[in-house]
């Protein structure tokens, strides 16, 4: 499946044709006490195998409406396979997933997955209003572009653009809508990126370690974007990194994926904005120390950390 597939089909809310109805996965709907802005999820028995290997085996795992969650591990142990299965673009092996509908989730991926034949504005409009067509592509309908703004429920491509430049708003990019995106840096490709997931308003929102190729700067800008909107639109969200400070900075609750199970699950107690002093230090030494097994002994975080010294520039990575 191609990026730009797997974009236009998540921003659509089209991802159901993905899940055939004789795989064991049911998308139950939630009691009603728990809708909230943000959307719940229940993991019961999920696991997923690609062959003979097992990625991911009999997850239980519950996820509150307006909750950040993060997800770290070492490479391969299945956490982008987790989010994939999430957003519907994997199928599980076994087990079921309870929560919400596509539509109301968008994904972010590690990289900004643009079109580069469209204009920044249109690509935050994708799936609202119909995908910008590339130089390629067959002939549009008959009546423009406008009549693609009748067909499947989108939206007419006026009202469409008007969502888009707000979302550009909100990541602060509000004069680049008529740029390409070969004119934008590696961090305002990745705002423009969050400003089409946010435009269709999802109640969950995944993201796959966009900011792993920013520089140090413009992450911290990253994470203090993305906190602020979640915070302010209150959706559920799930984030994929292998960064433990960044989990620690966003996050409420730490979910260590290792042999395919949870091995951890950490709620992080520190008020926010989260600031990078000795409490928060001793935290990320203690889950880097887990992460790496160095310190398997490890089961929960103290309502307190200890400030233990840690040495300077200490490890912060867990591939």
């Amino acid at each position: 499946m191609s990026f730009v597939h797997e974009i236009d089909m998540l921003n659509a809310g089209a991802l159901a044709p993905l899940l055939p109805a004789a795989e064991p996965l049911a998308r139950a709907a939630l009691p009603a006490a728990e809708a909230r802005r943000g959307g719940a999820l229940r993991l019961r028995g999920l696991a997923k195998r690609f062959g003979e290997r097992q990625v991911l085996k009999a997850l239980d795992l519950r996820i509150a409406p307006g909750e950040f969650v993060a997800i770290v591990g070492r490479s391969g142990c299945g956490k982008s396979t987790l989010l994939r299965l999430l957003a519907g673009l994997e199928t599980p092996s076994e087990g079921h997933i309870e929560g919400l509908a596509a539509d109301d989730t968008r994904f972010m991926f590690q990289d900004a997955r643009l079109l580069p034949w469209a204009r920044v504005l249109d690509n935050v409009a994708l799936g609202l209003h119909g995908a910008p067509r590339s130089p390629q592509a067959a002939p549009a309908p008959r009546g423009g572009e406008e009549a693609l703004g009748r067909h499947g429920g989108f939206l007419g491509r006026a009202d469409a653009r008007e969502r888009a430049a707000r979302a550009l708003t909100q990541v602060g990019l509000a004069e680049r809508g008529g740029d390409w995106p070969a004119r934008l840096s590696g961090g305002q490709r990745q705002r423009v990126a969050l400003a089409r997931a946010l435009v269709h308003t999802p109640r969950l929102l995944l993201l796959d370690e966009p900011l792993g190729a920013l520089d140090a700067l413009t992450r911290i800008e990253m994470q203090g974007l993305i906190e602020g909107l979640w915070q302010r639109h209150g959706f559920t969200a799930l984030l994929v990194t292998h960064d433990v400070s960044e989990a620690l900075a966003l996050a409420d609750r730490v979910l260590l994926i290792e042999d395919g199970g949870v091995a951890l699950d950490w709620r992080v107690d520190l008020p926010r904005p989260r600031r990078h002093g000795p409490e928060f230090a001793a935290l990320e030494q203690r889950l880097l120390e887990r992460v790496l097994l160095t310190r398997p002994d490890v089961e929960a975080a103290p309502a307190t950390a200890a400030a233990d010294p840690v040495a300077a520039g200490a490890l912060r990575w867990a591939w």
